[in-house]
C-alpha cells in the first residue's frame, strides 16, 4: 500500500469510498452516522468531496492503482470550538469495507499525523459520530483523546485530539 497526495480526479474514487461505507453502515443497521443515502447522490456531498480533491489536504491510500482510503486534512469545521492553539484537522477519513482489517485508517492518521509534526503545528483534531462507541474508542488507541462534543442538526460528534510534541 502507498499513500499519495490526492487531486481534483480523485472525487469520485472518494464518493464510491462513502458510498461503499454508506452500504456496509445501512446494512448494520448503523443509519446515525451517515445516513441512508449514498453520498454520490447529495449534491453537497458531492461538491463537497470535489473541495476536498481540489483543496490540497486529500491523501489516498493506494494497492496498485487502487484507492482503498482517503483522509482530508485540512482546517476546523465551524460547528467545532476553536483549539488554544495552532492546528489541523481530519476532515474527513474513510476506508474500503473490502480491505477492512489492513489497518488502512491507522496508516493514513500516521500520515497526518508526520504531516501535522513535520508542519510544526502542535495538535492535530478528528471528530466522529458520537454514537459508535468502537468508532470513539479506535481513535484513542491511535493515541486520541476526548475532547470535546457537539451537535448540528441532531447529530451528535465526539471531537478527540493529540498533542503533538
Amino acid at each position: 500500500m502507498r499513500i499519495r497526495e490526492g487531486t481534483p480526479n480523485d472525487a469520485p474514487a472518494v464518493l464510491a469510498l462513502f458510498d461503499e461505507a454508506v452500504r456496509w453502515l445501512v446494512a448494520r443497521g448503523q443509519t446515525g452516522q451517515w445516513g441512508t443515502e449514498p453520498f454520490s447522490a447529495v449534491q453537497a456531498r458531492v461538491a463537497r468531496a470535489a473541495e476536498w480533491a481540489a483543496g490540497g489536504g486529500l491523501r489516498l491510500a493506494c494497492e496498485d492503482e487502487q484507492v482503498v482510503g482517503a483522509i482530508v486534512i485540512g482546517a476546523r469545521p465551524d460547528h467545532v470550538s476553536p483549539a488554544d492553539r495552532a492546528e489541523r484537522y481530519v476532515e474527513a477519513l474513510v476506508t474500503s469495507r473490502a480491505h477492512a482489517g489492513r489497518d488502512i485508517g491507522g496508516e493514513l492518521l500516521h500520515r497526518a499525523i508526520k504531516e501535522t509534526r513535520t508542519a510544526g503545528i502542535p495538535l492535530l483534531r478528528v471528530d466522529c459520530w458520537a454514537g459508535a462507541p468502537s468508532l470513539v474508542a479506535w481513535y484513542e488507541r491511535q493515541g486520541f483523546h476526548r475532547s470535546g462534543t457537539f451537535t448540528v442538526r441532531g447529530w451528535h460528534g465526539q471531537v478527540l485530539s493529540m498533542d503533538l510534541p
